[in-house]
């Protein structure tokens, strides 16, 4: 299969034309036009500092659906008796940024490179990136971030300080989505941590019909902060 080339235009090709591993494309440009394009056709970019711009379309997506998403017994017992306070939308620029730079285990770096972080900035500017954060005493303790198109969420990256901290804004998050009908959430690449959670692996022609009924939805555009 081939790898596209990307021209100037905020066009892709078809997701469905994708490399086995996933890969559709190289290059283009981080703008909010393109990524708006990008997740709407099922595509999002992932490439590591010093590489092009790579924009992948994985052959089986791990997703949330209604009802799905449970947090493990031990975490909703420490929730339970030591609650985080959370906000949405008010530090989004210090999510991602602690996002990129708290270090996981078995993961040398990050994804998430400078270019990365003006880039969902400005899609949160534009009203379509959201995060989620979980407080301890008025300080960041965790959260994630993502992008909403129509009634679908987009899940990039989450960051604890505390335990269960970033458990505590994914549930959150799951909550908020029912409340307002959502129909999906992206876990992007199916992975041991996102199924502990509770995410199933679709094919990706399943994922594109159920983004397609989620985006006949009109967006939810602009700051989700209560």
């Amino acid at each position: 299969m081939p790898v596209f080339a990307l021209a100037e235009a905020p066009v892709f090709p078809d997701p469905r034309r994708s490399a086995p591993d996933g890969l559709l494309a190289v290059g283009g440009d981080l703008s909010v036009e393109r990524l708006v394009q990008a997740y709407a056709l099922g595509i999002f970019p992932w490439y590591g500092e010093g590489s092009p711009i790579l924009w992948w379309s994985p052959p089986e997506r791990a997703v949330f659906l209604p009802g799905d998403g449970r947090l493990p017994r031990s975490a909703r017992k420490a929730l339970a008796r030591r609650p985080f306070e959370i906000r949405r939308d008010t530090r989004f620029a210090e999510v991602i940024a602690q996002c990129a730079r708290v270090p996981r285990a078995g993961q040398d770096g990050t994804w998430i490179t400078e270019e990365m972080e003006a880039a969902y900035g400005a899609l949160h500017a534009a009203g379509y990136a959201h995060s989620f954060e979980a407080y301890r005493d008025g300080e960041l303790m965790g959260g994630l971030y993502g992008v909403s198109l129509g009634a679908a969420f987009f899940g990039e990256s989450m960051f604890s300080l505390e335990a269960y901290a970033s458990r505590a804004a994914f549930q959150a998050l799951l909550d908020t989505l029912a409340a307002w009908n959502f129909q999906l959430v992206d876990g992007q690449v199916p992975n041991a941590n996102l199924e502990t959670l509770g995410a199933r692996t679709i094919s990706r022609a399943a994922f594109l019909d159920r983004l397609a009924r989620a985006l006949q939805v009109p967006t939810r555009r602009g700051s989700w902060a209560e």
